[in-house]
């Protein structure tokens, strides 16, 4: 074989593996990002089962929290549906944060609920699963931006584009969550 057949060799097998490589980096990525939600997922589903316990634990106590408490309702109704995608569950479950801690806020004012030992033990439970969710989130976010990256940087994005590889939403907090707490106004009585 002459050198211009053996190039010519080379350069088809590189135009051929080149895009198999990328396009399994890809696929993989992908199904990580699908494995981390999963069991990101599960942790949410745990969640949502403790919920409608601390509703009924908390409800007696904050008849004025009746909103707060229909809307933890609705959004875990519609987050145990099965008909929403994993994008719509990361923004679900931002907004289903932000309410749950508002309404651990609320139940500061109720001493007798905060002393029930069926309360504790449930805060407690709902207080490990959010530990975990919050691990599940980080680990989540890492893979969506390694997939992200690896769909946005050239030659892959190429690829990318033609396969319809799109990018996944991270889990964000919201702007009330990242402002400062104010320590001062915790101790006012």
């Amino acid at each position: 074989m002459d050198l211009t057949t053996i190039l010519i060799v080379a350069a088809i097998l590189l135009l051929v593996i080149l895009p198999l490589m990328l396009y399994n980096s890809l696929v993989r990525r992908r199904n990580q990002v699908d494995n981390v939600f999963a069991s990101l997922d599960a942790l949410l589903k745990k969640r949502y089962d403790l919920i409608p316990n601390l509703i009924s634990s908390v409800q007696t106590y904050l008849s004025h929290e009746k909103e707060t408490l229909t809307r933890i309702t609705e959004l875990r109704t519609k987050a145990i549906s099965g008909s929403i995608s994993s994008n719509e569950a990361v923004t679900l479950d931002n907004e289903l944060s932000t309410i749950m801690k508002t309404l651990q806020v609320s139940v500061e004012n109720y001493p007798d609920l905060k002393a029930s030992t069926n309360f504790l033990q449930l805060q407690g439970s709902l207080h490990e699963v959010e530990e975990q969710i919050s691990a599940g989130r980080r680990a989540y976010n890492a893979a969506v931006t390694d997939y992200n990256t690896a769909i946005q940087i050239f030659p892959a994005n190429i690829l990318a584009g033609m396969m319809k590889f799109t990018p996944r939403t991270l889990f964000l907090i919201s702007e009330v969550e990242r402002q400062n707490i104010n320590v001062k106004n915790l101790f006012k009585n």
